[in-house]
């Protein structure tokens, strides 16, 4: 585990801190400040004890040059309100702009920089660009989980540059949570997975079905292994390619001992704009209907597997956005909500179910790591954390 940002003194000196500011804009506004209030304590926090903070993250991907339409300068006063600290934005990363800024700044000040991704050495995780990056500061925090997966200049290559470094409290709280359902999970450990395809949730899916009690399977990624074992899917949403593996994911699941939870009955409409659906057992999908939810029963199902033990969720049961279709997503947040189970949840729509839900408050770990989450449970050295411990 990497050393805590506590343990670096830091005050009357610059710490470069990555956050993952990666929030959604329209029209020029933060849409949803969710991931700037979950940075503003660690930005307050080396504040309040003298540091100069300059912060940086990437926005969207605007592929290595700059486009105003991903700046970061509306973040800025979203992240002083939240955090209460004053913030300068300067319209540079590693520029003349950028240091001028910084050496002006005084204790308790913090610069945020532009984002990282209008300069293309970010991603390439380019040395010169990390070295200057470094040159900035005297300490470097990376409190940013989210983009931990991501072997780039701020969240890899800077690190090497700095005798002091630490994780930030984001950071050690989704490896303490994940550690919990990766490495010594309280039994039994029920994954809920769902979403819309399993080709992102591969190397996930394989590692936590040899460690699950239960692998509870949702959504449109159900449907390929609903194809597996030859249930016909109607005009689903499904992945040919995959059912191979899928049907091995499921034989491998059977030889350890986990029970695998399929859809029993299921929510069909002939189209995304049907005004509502119509519940239907399984195997009785009709050859001009989609499968867009689960049903009442594999809810209740579902339900009674998440009492107690561990409970890992990542991605929706249905097409969660639309309204029609979200029952059975926002039936599992509230089963969680309700379950005495140490409770993670990852993912941006099963966060979104367990927010709209009410029992955001009542789950465990709310994850905001998404694809970083997925890799650490599938065993995967993050480069974002290896960085740190090195």
């Amino acid at each position: 585990m990497p050393r805590t940002m506590d343990e670096l003194a830091v005050s009357g000196r610059r710490v470069l801190l990555r956050l993952d500011l990666n929030v959604p804009l329209k029209d020029g506004q933060v849409a949803d400040d969710t991931r700037i209030r979950a940075a503003a304590p660690t930005v307050r926090a080396l504040a309040e004890r003298g540091a100069v903070v300059v912060a940086c993250s990437h926005l969207g991907r605007p592929k290595g040059k700059p486009e105003p339409r991903y700046s970061l300068a509306p973040v800025a006063p979203v992240l002083a309100e939240r955090s209460g600290c004053p913030v300068l934005f300067v319209e540079d990363v590693v520029g003349e702009k950028a240091k001028a800024a910084v050496g002006e700044a005084k204790p308790g000040q913090v610069v945020l920089l532009e984002n990282l991704r209008f300069d293309p050495r970010e991603e390439a995780n380019d040395p010169e660009f990390a070295r200057a990056l470094a040159s900035l500061a005297d300490v470097y925090v990376n409190d940013a989980f989210g983009a931990a997966h991501r072997a780039h200049a701020s969240t890899a290559g800077v690190a090497q540059f700095f005798a002091e470094k630490a994780a930030g409290p984001l950071m050690l709280a989704e490896l303490a949570a994940l550690s919990k359902v990766k490495d010594n999970p309280q039994r039994p450990l029920v994954v809920i997975a769902g979403g819309a395809k399993i080709s992102g949730k591969l190397e996930t899916l394989q590692a936590l079905s040899q460690k699950a009690d239960v692998l509870c399977l949702v959504g449109g990624l159900a449907n390929t292994f609903l194809l597996a074992q030859g249930v016909s899917v109607g005009r689903s949403l499904v992945e040919p390619d995959l059912v191979e593996l899928a049907r091995q994911i499921l034989e491998q699941a059977h030889a350890r001992g986990t029970q695998v939870v399929l859809p029993v009955d299921v929510v069909v409409a002939e189209n995304l704009e049907a005004a509502e659906g119509q519940v239907v057992p399984v195997s009785t999908v009709p050859a001009n209907a989609m499968i867009l939810d689960v049903g009442p029963q594999t809810v209740k199902l579902i339900a009674s597997k998440v009492g107690k033990g561990t409970v890992f969720w990542n991605g929706p049961a249905g097409v969660f956005e639309k309204p029609a279709f979200a029952a059975g997503t926002l039936a599992i947040a509230r089963a969680l909500g309700e379950s005495q189970a140490f409770t993670v949840v990852g993912g941006g729509e099963s966060v979104e179910a367990v927010q709209l839900a009410g029992v955001a408050a009542r789950i465990s770990h709310v994850s905001t790591g998404g694809g970083a989450s997925l890799e650490y449970l599938a065993g995967a050295t993050l480069p974002g954390v290896a960085a740190l411990e090195a």
